[in-house]
């Protein structure tokens, strides 16, 4: 009996030491989550806190964080059973920052020089179906109609699509919002604002700073093989850097969002594991490291100005909000708000080409580049910081969306927040919402669309 009760305290002991463990790791990455994330739907969305508590925040674990708002100083705190207290920022034309590495006064003092015209609502005047007279606008309507109806009960909703702008050669022909939503609401892209930074390359390459087939102008890769990393190994994800993208807990992903200062420095420590441009790794990391040579290119003088002036408000993106680390450098994989119309603005700008009422933005084959997949690349289906739906070109079935034309391009960010530009359709489909199951059909959604196109 003693024996027993002697192998049952240790393992005991080892037990709570693993949950100890674990939750030292986990319980920050979960409170910073939380915070920052309040923090950026609150005061860059406009949304009501308890609505996020209740959506965003309501899932196991994060559920187990505490949040708090302050109105007066802009901010949002969390903990997770009183502990890894972490609060999040707001900061006029930079939106949140989580308080990781330094003071919040050293934050607060940061002198960044943000974009001078600010933010502003959505006040352009879309046309109307104007040149699509033979547009099916009830098997659109049928499309459009079940990307909002739930499948299950009202109290445990799957899909919560949120917001769907349809635009056909440069006219919004369809726009549906969920109660609480509307043609000015912002909404998080995650990483589709891994397809944002690919246009802000785009832009310094077109103007000679950046060349796609040179070195990564990264210092401390210069002694050793990783000097061997191109710029482009790095937009389509074949670095060949160590990493791993999983959000289920504790991993490089989530320890570089919500434990670093410097995420594109961090990103950029880890060691090479493979040869440059010949495996696919998709990796968050690897765009921050994007951002930071981005950084680096533009200069601090003019980088916060830079996205703005030469890309957002060149095509009519007024609502869109980039959001820096602590360290200052924007979150070139994931932090970024826009409203629906503005990220339809945005795939329209890649379905011209990249240009944009006659003024090339981007560089001439830019888009083809872009969207067209390496041999590293998984299943052929991603090409420079964006997805695409090439497969096999002669079996539809191997293609992710196999009721979509090949030629198809995505932007795709977390929880569903897509851009779908279809070329041979002329077509701009937006998608966002909150959804965290596999509950909601793509491909039958962008299809249903597609059909009701002449």
């Amino acid at each position: 009996m003693k024996t027993f009760k002697r192998t049952l305290f240790i393992a005991g002991l080892m037990a709570f030491g693993l949950i100890f463990q674990y939750g030292w790791r986990a319980f920050p990455i979960m409170s910073g989550y939380s915070a920052k994330d309040m923090c950026s739907c609150v005061f860059v969305a406009g949304r009501d806190p308890e609505s996020i508590i209740q959506n965003e925040l309501g899932n196991f674990p994060l559920s187990l964080a505490s949040v708090q708002v302050n109105r007066s100083d802009s901010s949002a705190t969390s903990s997770v059973f009183g502990l890894a207290r972490r609060k999040a920022i707001f900061r006029k034309g930079l939106g949140c920052t989580l308080l990781v590495g330094l003071s919040e006064n050293e934050l607060r003092n940061q002198k960044l020089k943000t974009y001078p015209a600010g933010l502003l609502p959505d006040t352009a005047a879309w046309p109307q179906q104007q040149d699509l007279p033979n547009l099916n606008q009830s098997k659109l309507k049928v499309a459009i109609e079940k990307a909002f109806q739930e499948t299950t009960t009202e109290k445990i909703k799957m899909k919560r699509t949120r917001a769907v702008v349809v635009a056909v050669s440069g006219h919004i022909v369809a726009e549906k919002y969920a109660e609480g939503f509307d043609k000015n609401s912002k909404h998080i892209a995650w990483s589709m604002t891994k397809s944002l930074t690919n246009a802000l390359v785009g832009i310094l390459v077109k103007q000679g700073k950046l060349k796609l087939d040179e070195p990564a102008p990264i210092a401390e890769w210069k002694k050793d093989d990783r000097k061997n990393i191109t710029l482009s190994d790095l937009l389509h994800m074949s670095s060949g850097l160590q990493w791993e993208e999983n959000y289920s807990g504790p991993s490089g992903a989530t320890n570089m969002l919500f434990k670093e200062k410097d995420m594109g420095e961090y990103a950029a420590g880890y060691p090479l594991q493979s040869k440059p441009g010949e495996v696919f790794e998709y990796s968050s990391g690897t765009t921050n490291i994007i951002s930071r040579i981005l950084r680096q290119t533009v200069g601090d003088e003019d980088y916060y100005q830079f996205p703005y002036r030469e890309l957002f408000a060149k095509i009519g993106m007024r609502s869109l909000v980039l959001e820096p680390d602590a360290g200052g450098t924007f979150v070139g994989s994931s932090y970024s708000f826009a409203t629906a119309r503005d990220f339809v603005r945005f795939g329209l700008l890649y379905l011209n080409d990249g240009v944009w009422n006659g003024e090339r933005i981007l560089p001439e084959g830019w888009v083809k580049y872009s969207s067209t997949p390496t041999s590293g690349a998984h299943r052929g289906e991603y090409g420079a910081q964006w997805w695409t739906n090439a497969g096999e070109k002669t079996n539809p079935a191997n293609r992710t969306y196999p009721n979509v034309p090949a030629d198809c391009f995505q932007a795709e960010g977390f929880e569903g927040q897509y851009i779908f530009v279809v070329p041979s359709k002329k077509l701009v489909v937006v998608r966002l919402g909150l959804t965290k199951t596999d509950d909601f059909d793509m491909n039958q959604f962008v299809s249903g669309i597609i059909s009701a196109i002449p």
